[in-house]
């Protein structure tokens, strides 16, 4: 299975899928469970966020008997680190250990040439 980066892009941008994502983190719910968590929302608006989910990856509904438990999957966000996140860091931790050796071999030059 692929990763729409562009899907879960969009799914994570709406603070109210965000929040079911954390809920989901947590421990796999029910689509009544998780209505409960958002009380100020009703059951469709509930149900239409986690569609948006389900059709980028990030949850995954399993049913068992007539409940539907929801699990959170994080795959599709460690695709999106590995492919985005994870070489920039890795080149600003780069430079920032250059610099920090520049700094300190400029220290020791400067110590060395007042003792001098």
């Amino acid at each position: 299975m692929s990763i729409d980066d562009d899907a879960v892009f969009r799914a994570l941008a709406n603070p109210l899928r965000r929040a079911i994502c954390d809920e989901l983190k947590l421990r796999p719910l029910t689509t009544s469970q998780l209505c409960a968590c958002f009380p100020e929302r009703d059951r469709c608006t509930v149900m239409q966020h986690l569609g948006v989910l389900e059709r980028a990856g990030l949850v995954v509904p399993v049913r068992k008997g007539r409940e539907r438990f929801n699990h959170f999957n994080a795959m599709p966000i460690q695709v999106i680190h590995e492919r985005w996140i994870g070489p920039h860091a890795a080149a600003a931790a780069s430079g920032l250990m250059q610099l920090k050796r520049e700094l300190e071999s400029g220290e020791a030059s400067a110590s060395a040439e007042v003792r001098g």
